[in-house]
């Protein structure tokens, strides 16, 4: 018997063609964090009119004294939206293409991802797998959203490892014959968006079928020599880990108060997600350095040389062989390497010391920043940089499978503006 996909078409909803597209799209709860001002803009550019905004737990207000408050007029507005706001449906996938701050074109599929072949949960090895540690404590907040949910809205991105373009390329490729159902700008500098329904039953069954091959024992084998026979993955999480484990753990919960047969069809069951090819052009995966504040060159060098002594990490200077990054001070900089690293990933091995670095030198911290010029930039102030080497695509599949998931703060994805926005939605309770 043929194993159901992972990855499947979906009764997505929309909402009202008059509705503006930048009063409706608004970028994922998780991002502008710290920046409060940001969503204010947001709420004041919709105002009362209809928008995933009206729908979304923005994280900034997740410690404000009327969350319960904020929380019960999402599901109201929910409901009032299923029945009046989202109008319009497609019944299949959706093709996005999104225009990057860069001018590139990131293309994705907006579908459903099936959450029992999803674990959060370490040592798991199923076909759809986070990138990332889940912090659980993560979560409570956003299942009170999601348990008195009518309907959900995706920021989740799913990275497919399809070097020769054979899940999204090709439907890229009919665009032309499809039903254009949005474009638009989004809010607050968003940049340009499109989508087309993917509706005809063989193009359905082209993505499909594309999906399995790329997740099959015999494609995976071919990739990953050292761990032939190993349970194949076919989708890793991009962005977003902590919105699907949310509606995992969703899931969870719901299914033991669901008999067997109700189980298979539960609309729960499911999650509304984009997955993108990781080795399109548009997709830019960036590395995230270390930065070690109260530390000297001195201590961290040292540190350095005992704990590959202890680990037999191979530490040499120069670039070496194997996995090498830059040690940047406020006089110097030097080039090291593994020759025997602990991990699958340098940025796995540098924790591994940052970690026993930490516990010896307790006056020390750690930062995790995103770009080399601000790395240098508090290196000059007085800090210890440790700069990773560029984040080659092929390693995000290969640390998840190799080492499980991949160290915290390991890679980004884009500006925050360049996040997904939610825009589609699908009904979550029968």
């Amino acid at each position: 018997m043929k194993k159901t996909s992972c990855f499947l078409p979906a009764h997505i909803l929309l909402p009202s063609r008059e509705i503006p597209l930048e009063q409706w799209g608004c970028v994922a709860c998780d991002q502008f964090t710290s920046d409060r001002s940001y969503w204010e803009k947001a709420a004041a550019l919709v105002g009362d009119g209809p928008s995933a905004l009206q729908i979304v737990l923005p994280e900034v207000y997740l410690t404000s004294a009327d969350l319960a408050r904020r929380i019960d007029r999402i599901h109201k507005t929910m409901n009032q939206y299923a029945q009046s706001v989202l109008t319009r449906s497609v019944d299949g996938f959706i093709y996005v293409e999104r225009t990057e701050q860069s001018g590139r074109i990131r293309q994705g599929l907006v579908g459903r991802v099936d959450l029992e072949a999803y674990s959060y949960q370490r040592g798991r090895l199923p076909e759809v797998r986070p990138s990332e540690n889940t912090v659980e404590e993560r979560l409570p907040p956003r299942l009170a959203v999601r348990r008195g949910a009518c309907l959900e809205s995706p920021h989740v991105m799913m990275l497919a490892d399809d070097p020769e373009q054979t899940l999204i390329e090709p439907i890229a490729a009919r665009k032309d014959s499809l039903r254009k159902v949005y474009e638009g700008e989004l809010m607050l500098g968003g940049g340009h968006i499109a989508g087309w329904a993917v509706e005809e039953p063989a193009l359905i069954e082209r993505i499909v079928s594309a999906l399995d091959a790329l997740g099959s024992q015999e494609a995976f084998d071919r990739k990953y020599p050292a761990v032939r026979g190993s349970k194949p993955l076919t989708l890793a999480v991009g962005d977003g880990n902590h919105s699907l484990a949310t509606a995992k753990a969703y899931w969870e919960e719901l299914k033991k108060t669901l008999p067997p047969e109700q189980q298979k069809t539960h609309p729960a069951r499911w999650c509304l997600a984009e997955v993108c090819n990781i080795h399109s052009e548009a997709i830019e995966i960036e590395p995230v350095h270390r930065v070690l504040y109260n530390a000297t060159l001195e201590s961290v060098l040292l540190s350095l040389a005992t704990w590959s002594s202890e680990n037999m990490a191979g530490l040499c200077f120069g670039a070496g062989s194997e996995q090498h990054f830059r040690l940047v001070s406020p006089r110097d900089e030097s080039e090291l390497s593994f020759e025997t690293p602990t991990a699958p990933l340098t940025v796995g091995t540098v924790d591994e010391f940052i970690e026993y670095h930490l516990e010896h030198h307790p006056e020390c911290s750690v930062d995790y920043v995103h770009d080399e010029p601000a790395v240098r930039a508090l290196c000059k102030e007085g800090a210890v940089g440790l700069l990773m080497p560029p984040f080659e695509k092929s390693d995000l599949f290969k640390g998840v499978v190799m080492g499980g998931v991949l160290p915290r703060k390991t890679f980004s994805m884009g500006h925050a503006e360049e996040k997904r926005y939610y825009i589609e939605c699908r009904r979550i309770v029968e």
